[in-house]
């Protein structure tokens, strides 16, 4: 066992983190307003002067799992008109296809327990040009481009610095910073740096008066100390001076009102720009201190810059510093030479690592306590009378304060439950252990609402995302099981004891005429149909959704295998095994009986399934529009072999008793009776046939099939879009490559054209479970018109490497998420950083959306992970084959 995974059995290694949000204003849980307008409550510009009530931002920041302490690191170019102490972005009016980080930083590295960490910042050397990004922006159409930072031509000349900036831990509370900046241009240019640590204000709002103090005598060494924190001190290798404010707000100039301190949070920002001395403190305490440092670095210049939070008193805390970050090195390297056994480009490994970097760096500290957030503190004015019931007010239980996987931590810096359920199977793969209590944190209490439903995510808790909450408990449970060589049971039993309840939510909310039809909600497909998919239909017509019963079909499967994996160990669950493999029936017969007119969605002209609207009338229409929402029922696969069937007989005289006696229900499922290859079973809302006519259109180049996956809309749409007249208003979908060109539905229609990883790895994992049925004897002509043909595995495999030809050097040496910018396919400062996108364009695989690590792309590392190793191979082909979902 290599050091670092000894030390992921010790959670004390974990107290210190990558634990801070990069953006934390425009967040609902800071927002105070009367009318819930979470954007312009605060804003970049008011966030030098702002103190926070639920979190902190900062560039590269960490701070401990309760977020008491803080470090991050702030520079000045001595142009800028601001420190840079966070990330510059537009807000979701701002910009002309929404919210958008605009500056370039990296994640490069990362172990599981944080003991060594890598990332890069460019810093640019003149003024950075916000009113130019806000402005152009502002003025371009959704029809275009957005205004990237890059296109503002400040990287032309070189004019920039690398900022390099790695830690490494000696021991859980004692922790060496190394900042390696470059001066990239070919002139000389100076650069204030400001190391700050500070403490989140937890003593301004009525519940707690304790307030910590950070102090000095030295120029080189800042003394901490606070009652919860083991870390006592921090200390500079060389600093002109130490500065001290505290971490309060400006009150003047936000409010025009009076100042509670005389040295408020933005005190360091006023003396660097201002060179107002009266904004820090002169007798060297507060809450927030930074290191002095004034450099010029010489054209090309290099130079290292060395800092140290301790537990320790130390008389030379920098005697030991590169030897530390030498074995804290190796150990990564170590670390992820096993993770990585099998792979074998170099390239492929680089983007794995910088996956897994991402993954890990986008851990925050999330709190959000909504009762309070409603009532407001003691300490504050009492909230308007409108809050009452704003966005949220049905959660007044929910209280979060934990480390929990972001999607994004500038763009999303807030939990998204259906994307954490991605996030978890790639985090499995290095840390099962965080993957296993992430899933079961959101099970909890303090998560779940008493309903059952599962929180959504903060803009809206109670928006409805698909269920793939228990598939992932089940992925990661195998997955864990097949790397710790055992099983833990415990973590399936009390996952499945909560999802109960999640499924009991999901039948009495969303199955509004008990008909074992789903529909209502956002499903996490934003809008991809013709209409909102919330909204009320006249005359009592109702939308009928193949995707969302497709979903309820899938979940009801995975909780049956889950109750099939806990009777090995208790028979009691024979008899749950029993009633979700009933439901599944009655889920699948419903998608073919719709209503008393028995409509079924699966319309037989097209070979495809399609929403459909109903009506007490018996006038039902199909809404023929191909969109991934008709691919979704392949997500409902099972495969049983008679081994696990004659070790639980009730489970088998019961399932026997159904199949024989009710066979319009045994009918629909695709043979449960057929033993497949190795006396399988097979159950899945798809039989033969129509699981090879929905392939002959997803692997359609001229419909959903792309270089890079599958598209979510049919690329037929591009030059015919789909048009509807319904209820006197005309509708149309076109086929949309990349961002929305729509301003309907908040202009977040972005799924009709682009691909999206979570539904392209549920495609992939849908094959392999088919294939483990059907056997190679199984094949379909991929792609559709060329006349070749492949088993299900094959096509599942191909796949994979069309999402990994993503990031992947082409043979040019170009990487398409990288789009139309040539300095970042061929500058060697830029090209072999990895971005990873929200979803891709739908032709030619360029990056969209949020661009560090959403969370769901990162699944890229599991898809690049070799799904058994060369030793496994070659010693049984039965081991495989009992291992085939890995």
């Amino acid at each position: 066992m290599n050091s670092e995974k000894e030390r992921l059995s010790d959670i004390s290694w974990k107290k210190w983190g990558p634990y801070v949000s990069n953006r934390e204003w425009g967040l609902v849980r800071e927002d105070y307003s009367a009318d819930g307008d979470a954007w312009n409550y605060t804003n970049h510009d008011t966030a030098e002067a702002k103190t926070y009530r639920w979190g902190e931002e900062g560039i590269c920041g960490i701070c401990d799992d309760m977020q008491k302490l803080v470090f991050s690191i702030g520079f000045w170019n001595k142009k800028d008109k601001m420190v840079k102490e966070r990330f510059f972005g537009l807000s979701n009016g701002e910009g002309n296809h929404g919210e958008d980080v605009k500056e370039y930083f990296y994640y490069l590295d990362s172990t599981p327990t944080h003991s060594y960490m890598k990332m890069l910042y460019k810093y640019p050397q003149n003024p950075f040009p916000y009113e130019d990004l806000l402005k152009t922006n502002a003025e371009r159409s959704k029809e275009e481009p957005e205004y990237e930072l890059i296109d503002t031509g400040i990287f032309d000349h070189n004019e920039y610095f690398d900022i390099f900036i790695e830690y490494a831990k000696e021991s859980q509370n004692d922790i060496l910073v190394k900042l390696t900046i470059v001066n990239k241009s070919e002139k000389e240019a100076s650069l204030i740096i400001l190391p700050t640590i500070w403490f989140r204000n937890t003593w301004n709002w009525g519940y707690d008066n304790y307030q910590p103090q950070l102090s000095s005598e030295e120029l080189t060494h800042i003394t901490i100390d606070h009652k919860e924190i083991e870390v006592k001190n921090i200390y500079a290798k060389h600093s002109q001076k130490t500065l001290f404010c505290d971490n309060e707000s400006n009150n003047e100039k936000l409010y025009q009102s009076p100042n509670t301190s005389k040295y408020c949070k933005d005190g360091i920002n006023n003396f660097i720009i201002n060179q107002d001395s009266s904004s820090v403190n002169p007798q060297g305490f507060g809450t927030k201190a930074s290191f002095f440092i004034d450099e010029i670095f010489a054209a090309k210049e290099s130079r290292n810059f060395e800092f140290r939070l301790s537990d320790k008193n130390l008389e030379s805390p920098f005697k030991d510093f590169d030897q530390i970050f030498q074995v804290r090195q190796k150990d990564a390297e170590d670390f992820y030479a096993e993770i990585q056994e099998g792979i074998e480009s170099k390239d492929e490994k680089l983007v794995q690592r910088q996956a897994f970097a991402g993954m890990l760096w986008n851990k925050m500290f999330y709190h959000y306590n909504v009762e309070k957030w409603l009532k407001g503190d003691p300490a504050g004015c009492k909230p308007a009378k409108s809050r009452e019931k704003i966005r949220n007010y049905d959660w007044q239980q929910l209280n979060n304060e934990h480390i929990i996987s972001m999607p994004d931590k500038w763009e999303y810096p807030w939990y998204a439950t259906w994307d954490l359920a991605f996030h978890t199977i790639s985090f499995s793969l290095i840390d099962p252990g965080f993957a296993k209590h992430q899933l079961k944190l959101f099970l909890f209490e303090w998560y779940m609402h008493p309903n059952g439903q599962l929180p959504a995510y903060e803009w809206n808790f109670s928006d409805v995302n698909p269920p793939v909450h228990a598939w992932a408990v089940f992925r990661v449970f195998k997955i864990d099981e097949y790397l710790n060589k055992k099983p833990d049971v415990e973590f399936l039993e009390s996952a499945f004891q909560k999802l109960l309840m999640n499924f009991t939510w999901w039948v009495n909310k969303k199955d509004s005429n008990g008909n074992n039809i789903f529909e209502g909600g956002f499903l996490g497909l934003d809008n991809i149909g013709i209409f909102d998919r919330n909204t009320i239909l006249p005359d009592g017509e109702q939308l009928e959704q193949s995707d969302g019963t497709s979903w309820m079909a899938m979940f009801a499967l995975n909780m049956m295998r889950i109750a099939l994996e806990l009777a090995q160990y208790n028979r009691i669950y024979e008899e749950m095994a029993t009633k979700f493999f009933e439901h599944f029936l009655y889920i699948a017969h419903a998608l073919d009986n719709m209503g008393e007119e028995q409509l079924s969605l699966w319309d037989e002209q097209d070979e495809f399934f399609y929403d459909a609207i109903s009506s007490g009338n018996g006038d039902n229409m199909f809404l023929k529009l191909r969109t991934i929402v008709g691919l979704i029922p392949m997500f409902a696969v099972e495969v049983i072999d008679d081994e696990m069937i004659e070790k639980l007989p009730n489970f088998k005289n019961r399932m026997k008793w159904i199949l024989e006696n009710k066979p319009e229900l045994a009918a629909l499922v695709s043979h449960w009776e057929v033993k497949g290859e190795d006396s399988k079973h097979l159950l899945s809302l798809l039989r033969g046939h129509r699981l090879k006519r929905l392939l002959h259109r997803m692997l359609n180049p001229d419909e959903f099939l792309s270089e890079y996956g599958v598209r979510a809309l049919s690329k037929e749409y591009e030059k015919k879009p789909y048009q509807l007249h319904f209820n006197n208003v005309d509708y149309q979908v076109k086929y949309t490559p990349a961002e929305s060109d729509s301003g309907i539905f908040g202009g977040n229609s972005n799924w009709r054209g682009p691909v999206w990883f979570p539904i392209n790895f549920l495609i992939i994992e849908s094959l392999q479970r088919f294939f483990f049925y059907y056997s190679p004897d199984f094949i379909v002509e991929y792609p559709t018109g060329s006349g070749n043909f492949s088993n299900l595995d094959e096509i599942a495999d191909s796949l994979g490497k069309r999402l990994s030809a993503l990031f992947l050097k082409d043979k040019n040496g170009n990487r398409p998420f990288n789009g139309q910018y040539p300095r970042f396919q061929t500058d060697p400062d830029f090209k072999d950083y990895i971005l990873f996108y929200e979803y891709f364009h739908g032709d030619n695989g360029r990056g969209v959306g949020a661009s560090h690590q959403t969370g769901w792309t990162g699944l890229i590392a599991k898809i690049l992970q070799p799904r058994f190793t060369k030793k496994e191979i070659a010693e049984s082909e039965t081991e495989v084959s009992k291992n085939a979902d890995l």
